[in-house]
Formats: C-alpha cells, sequence, structure tokens
C-alpha cells in the first residue's frame, strides 16, 4: 500500500475509482506564483486572488446546483489547493458532493512551501478517495517526464466537465494541456481567465464584500449549455 509523504493516508491505484463520468467534474487552474495582480500593482495582489478564490468557489458552487457529486483535484498549490480547500468545507458543511485527490506521484509535494504542505495535508486526510496515477515510489519530476501529464489525463478522463482558471495566451502549462485534451475529448469546458478577474473588480471596486456579491449573482453557466 502507497502512503502519502504529507499526510500519512493511504494512496490506492488511480485505475481502482472510477465515479460516474457523468456526475463528475474535475478542476485545474494556475499556480498562485503566476497570477498577476490588478493594474499589475503588487499592492493590489491580495484582492487579486481573493477575487480569483470567489470565482472558483461560485463555479464549483454552480457545478454542485447543476447536480455533479464528485470532484477531483490535481493538488498542485494555488488553484487547486484553493478548490480542494473548498470542496472538503462544504462536505463539513453537509454537502453530499464528494472529493477525489489525484496525486501525480508521491513526491510531489517536496518543494511546497509550509502553508502549503498543512493545507495538502488538511486535504488529504479528508479526500472521499486519495488516489495516484504513478506507483513507483521514487518516481521524481524531470523535464519531459509524463508525471504531471498522466495525473491531468486521468482527471479528464474520468470526468465529463472541466472547471478552468485559465489564462487566454500563449503560455505552456499543466492547465493548458488538461484543457486541450479535454477539447479533444469532447468534454465540456467551464474557464474564467485573469481578465475575467480584472472585469469583476473594475465593475464591483476594491471592496471584497462587493466584489463577493457581483460574483456570487452571476448566472449559472452550467444550466447555459
Amino acid at each position: 500500500m502507497l502512503v502519502s509523504l504529507v499526510s500519512g493516508e493511504n494512496i490506492f491505484p488511480s485505475e481502482t475509482v472510477s465515479p460516474n463520468p457523468l456526475k463528475t467534474v474535475c478542476i485545474s487552474g494556475h499556480r498562485e506564483k503566476s497570477i498577476i495582480p490588478y493594474m499589475n500593482d503588487i499592492s493590489y495582489r491580495t484582492l487579486t486572488l481573493n477575487t480569483v478564490r470567489l470565482m472558483l468557489y461560485r463555479y464549483i458552487d454552480m457545478a454542485e446546483e447543476y447536480g455533479f457529486e464528485y470532484f477531483i483535484s490535481g493538488l498542485a498549490t494555488g488553484t487547486d489547493l484553493w478548490a480542494s480547500d473548498y470542496i472538503i468545507r462544504k462536505k463539513t458543511d453537509g454537502s453530499n458532493i464528494k472529493f477525489i485527490g489525484a496525486v501525480p506521484f508521491l513526491r510531489h509535494a517536496e518543494f511546497f512551501p509550509e502553508s502549503s504542505l498543512s493545507t495538502l495535508s488538511y486535504i488529504e486526510k479528508n479526500s472521499d478517495y486519495l488516489v495516484t496515477t504513478c506507483e513507483d515510489e521514487n518516481a521524481h519530476y524531470y523535464k519531459g517526464s509524463p508525471l504531471y501529464r498522466k495525473r491531468n489525463y486521468y482527471m479528464v478522463d474520468k470526468s465529463s466537465a472541466v472547471i478552468a482558471f485559465l489564462n487566454d495566451d500563449k503560455h505552456v502549462s499543466g492547465t493548458a494541456q488538461t484543457v486541450n485534451y479535454a477539447y479533444k475529448n469532447g468534454k465540456k469546458i467551464y474557464q474564467f481567465s485573469i481578465d475575467d478577474v480584472y472585469k469583476i473588480i473594475d465593475s464591483a471596486g476594491t471592496d471584497i464584500q462587493k466584489i463577493g456579491k457581483e460574483i456570487s449573482s452571476m448566472k449559472n453557466v452550467f444550466m447555459s449549455q
């Protein structure tokens, strides 16, 4: 049995967990360090990150309202962990949704900051299913390694839709890889970008409560497709 190096929780081979794809959505998005603050002004960094989180939470709420029951995250820093933490909190508050944490390889968190390790440990301990797409306990990432790609493809293969925080640029990223694979395989994609985040701030101003109200009033994009 494989065991997480972060939480000590058991990790199962990915092929052992196969939720109903029609009831499953996966989540992918940029890491925190790559998010450019509003107006490219560092003083707006916290506001920008909080707005991204609120947008992400709204998309998760919309997916649940639409009827999705299983949520898969790849457990990377930034978007993945924010989404995972929110889903766990929803479960704690009584939601019946299920959470699947997809680990690309056992040592994937070796370079996580301490705060992210604490969050990851909490998420792993409260996951309904913790799986990995690489059972080699000694696997390390290197340029060109398929480790993250296999994790990304697993998430898409087990889902019928993707929630993505993805910027519309030419930058190569794991999120772009995930979304492109989903598109090629006929999955539905529900995407927002940093430009959407900026537009919300432009409209609501820099008061996070007003931003939250505007985001919460968004129509359910899952219902419109």
